[in-house]
């Protein structure tokens, strides 16, 4: 295969991943751009590398998953990121949301409880040259305190209810974006805007993710 037919190819594969991505509701410019950019093949290794581009979560290291390129741009989508955001992300993973942030706010801070995950995520976005990322391991349940307020909070992992101590961390005008449910079957996704007044709620849709889950993993 020359160059020229492997770019053809990772083209075909991008415009591919663009037209799932609208056909499923991500509309927003900006958020598609960034998802354009990165290629989300360098966040899966292995045996699913083939699947990269197709509209589906895939396994990773430690039992965990990346999320399926169209829940990434909704969810990033209903975060409403301004480039001047501090962004704490709950759930690193492959680290493939982080870098879809990174691209979209100021800084991006996403604490991970597996140290694996943790590792492997700076290593690549050290690879793609984004310094405005910091992968903390820790319990993301409790947050970030030290660098708390943030303007945007994400959380990739399902909480039985919005966790209080990351509630705690939004500045006012703060938005965050969870997936609430008791089991895998039944979550909703939610957007929490914080108000000189409290917090309102707003369901966007249904999702299915992994537990939420305190304390570090047995690699931390």
């Amino acid at each position: 295969m020359t160059d020229g037919e492997r770019s053809e190819t990772d083209a075909e594969r991008t415009m591919r991943l663009l037209f799932a991505l609208r056909s499923r509701g991500v509309t927003d410019a900006r958020v598609l751009t960034a998802m354009e950019k990165l290629d989300r093949g360098r966040f899966v290794r292995h045996y699913f590398q083939d699947r990269a581009y197709d509209d589906m979560p895939l396994p990773i290291a430690c039992g965990q998953t990346i999320s399926q390129p169209s829940i990434v741009g909704l969810m990033t989508e209903a975060l409403r990121v301004a480039p001047r955001d501090k962004v704490l992300e709950i759930g690193t993973g492959s680290g493939y949301q982080a870098a879809v942030l990174a691209q979209l706010a100021r800084r991006v801070y996403t604490v991970e409880r597996h140290a694996r995950l943790v590792r492997e995520a700076r290593e690549l976005f050290g690879a793609l040259d984004m310094p405005n990322i910091t992968a903390v391991l820790g319990d993301g349940s409790h947050g970030l305190p030290d660098q708390a307020p943030f303007d945007r909070i994400l959380v990739t992992a399902a909480a039985e209810d919005p966790p209080g101590p990351l509630l705690a961390q939004l500045k006012i005008g703060g938005i965050m974006v969870v997936p609430v449910g008791q089991s895998d079957t039944v979550q909703r996704l939610i957007r929490v805007t914080r108000s000189e007044s409290g917090y309102d709620y707003d369901e966007l849709r249904a999702v299915r993710f992994v537990p939420l889950v305190e304390g570090l993993g047995r690699d931390g």
